[in-house]
């Protein structure tokens, strides 16, 4: 075995993993107490809103993928809020705005993560919502040791909260002051928000209602009592947002009270003996599915500057075709896309040298349509060196936010197997600190993500009001033989699915161990449009962690990649959990880097 920053864990008990270790451990505390995967999620889900603010939020969006031990059918939970029904392109053009804005409450689609949580609760769990709620309560009254790379997300708002954001200023600046690492964090009205739907459900269990009734109590506060009532108020006042104006939003109490969470048949693909299932192509989700396609013809070794040049092809051309066709609608070439004739027809493409073409396919002899793709800035070599720097690769690293709030790799995660073989994959994000003004009332923001559909015309991602934006947000579960054996995922917007695929080489192709897989030295592409506001790109860049060494470095500046030279370990936040279903050997690795991610279990 090689030399890893910890140990990959195993045991036959149970697993976490996640982004933050009190939500992990909150997660392990409830498989102790005899809750199944499902629950145990559910508390590290709601804990990772109190802790990691700046990553996600309650009024966030989430889609989760999962299998029972009971029937090993994989299943996607869709926690992703569309659009209201007053959000169109038109409505945009009439405020003079040709992007939806990366900030603020006009880019708000309806709040779906929290409603996702207590639908999955409802449905798969045992316990009660105040069970799976309590920690996260407990956290947000009495307070967080709050680690340095939140504070470093309040330093650069500081700004626009004392500006623009006050009620943001009322929570992230204690006592008119940007918070010390470490120093106990509190947000008593998001636990206020809590307790009034913990309170929901205990109102509905005392007048006998079952377990189900009391968190559908709960989840009627939020669609339609005062969760909805406080945010449609909220959203007439007009804020600050990365246009540099003030507008008003555009939820209401209706849109609250109009969309639920839903389940759906997940994507598939059958990669190295294994079933490879993402959520559907209203989520980027399937670009892995595409990668691992085109690479299962082509021999692949992922450390070496070869492999490396073969994946980023191949990725060039998958997210290609993702902002081509990818979209919440019905004419998606779906079945095409993942066909192994559309792969092999792909693969062809993949030459010695990198591309610097932005180049989708024709599934089913269509003609493709992209974005209106404007590169920012002149292409500066010279500058293009890693963390630090003042160009637009440093900022897709994750170094925080902009003084606007606008930011790219918001997201959190987490992973959990039970003794039973109960399998979970979520991804959780958006609402973050900097993404709009807090709620008072709540004590949360919106979340943003209708920032990644487009205003124009004719495209599978065109914003519509009912329609979920296309989003990056993308768990993974994988089957062996019809059992569920892996669960894992990444934080990094457009990088989730370059990391993850990474991640799945290295372990299924390179025999790595989880820690292994996720310790290796890691890369990505920025060569095509990012998601987020205002949809930069740089042609032919590949950013990488410098310890993959400066032979495979100098290799692929040769073959014409544009390299970006990242620090040792500023790559990826992968975490990942797996089962042996001949043995019960559960196992989990969690990512070093950023020191906050960590994996638990017995």
């Amino acid at each position: 075995m090689n030399f890893t920053t910890r140990p990959e864990l195993a045991g036959t008990f149970g697993m976490v993993s996640s982004t933050h270790w009190l939500p992990s451990q909150v997660a392990m505390g409830v498989l102790e107490r005899g809750g199944n995967a499902f629950d145990a999620a559910v508390a590290a889900g709601f804990t990772l809103q109190v802790v990691e603010p700046h990553q996600n939020g309650p009024g966030g969006d989430m889609p989760l993928i999962f299998a029972r031990a009971d029937d090993k059918k994989p299943r996607v939970l869709c926690a992703q809020g569309p659009a209201p029904a007053a959000a169109t392109p038109e409505a945009f053009a009439g405020l003079g705005l040709h992007m939806v804005p990366g900030t603020g409450p006009l880019a708000a689609a309806i709040p779906g993560s929290t409603l996702g949580w207590m639908t999955f609760l409802r449905d798969h769990g045992t316990i009660s919502l105040s069970d799976a709620l309590g920690m996260a309560a407990s956290y947000a009254e009495s307070g967080y040791p709050i680690p340095a790379k939140v504070v470093e997300y309040i330093r650069r708002m500081e700004p626009m909260f004392r500006e623009h954001w006050r009620t943001s200023a009322d929570i992230y600046l204690p006592r008119g002051k940007v918070p010390e690492p470490g120093q106990l964090m509190v947000n008593k009205a998001l636990a206020g928000t809590y307790q009034r739907l913990m309170d929901a459900e205990a109102g509905a269990l005392a007048s006998g209602g079952t377990r189900e009734e009391g968190i559908d109590a709960a989840i009627r506060e939020w669609t339609e009592g005062f969760v909805a009532d406080a945010v449609a108020e909220f959203v007439k006042t007009p804020w600050r947002d990365s246009s540099g104006q003030d507008h008003t939003g555009f939820l209401t109490r209706e849109d609250m009270a109009s969309w639920r969470p839903h389940y759906e048949e997940p994507q598939t693909l059958e990669f190295n003996g294994h079933t490879v299932c993402k959520p559907g192509f209203w989520s980027q989700g399937p670009v892995l599915l595409q990668q691992l396609a085109m690479l299962d013809g082509l021999e692949v070794d992922p450390g070496t500057a070869d492999g490396i040049h073969r994946i980023l092809e191949v990725t060039k051309l998958a997210f290609a075709d993702r902002d081509a066709w990818y979209g919440d609608v019905d004419d998606v070439p779906a079945v095409t896309l993942l066909s192994a004739s559309y792969a092999a027809e792909r693969r062809q493409l993949v030459g010695e040298r990198a591309s610097l073409e932005i180049r989708p396919g024709s599934p089913d002899g269509r003609t493709p349509v992209l974005p209106d793709l404007v590169e920012k800035g002149d292409f500066d070599p010279a500058g293009l060196t890693g963390v630090g720097e003042p160009n637009a690769v440093a900022a897709l690293l994750d170094t925080g936010p902009r003084p606007s709030g606008e930011a790219r790799s918001d997201t959190v995660h987490v992973d959990v197997v039970d003794r039973w073989g109960n399998m979970v994959s979520a991804m959780p994000s958006g609402g973050w600190l900097h993404s709009s003004p807090v709620i008072p009332e709540l004590g949360f923001p919106l979340g943003t993500r209708l920032q990644m559909a487009w205003l124009e015309d004719g495209l599978p991602n065109t914003l519509a009001p009912g329609k979920r934006p296309r989003t990056t947000l993308s768990p993974t579960l994988v089957l062996a033989g019809g059992e569920p054996v892996l669960a894992f995922g990444s934080p990094g917007g457009d990088q989730q699915d370059q990391w993850q695929l990474h991640f799945l080489l290295n372990h299924l192709a390179g025999q790595m161990n989880l820690q292994e897989a996720i310790d290796a030295p890691a890369f990505n592409s920025t060569h095509f449009p990012s998601s987020f506001y205002p949809h930069e790109h740089q042609l032919g860049v590949v950013v990488l962690e410098r310890r993959v060494g400066n032979e495979v470095l100098d290799q692929l500046q040769a073959r014409g990649h544009r390299v970006a030279r990242a620090g040792d370990w500023d790559i990826g936040r992968l975490c990942a959990v797996s089962r042996d279903p001949a043995t019960g050997i559960v196992r989990a690795g969690a990512n070093p880097r950023g020191m906050q991610g960590y994996a638990v279990g017995r």
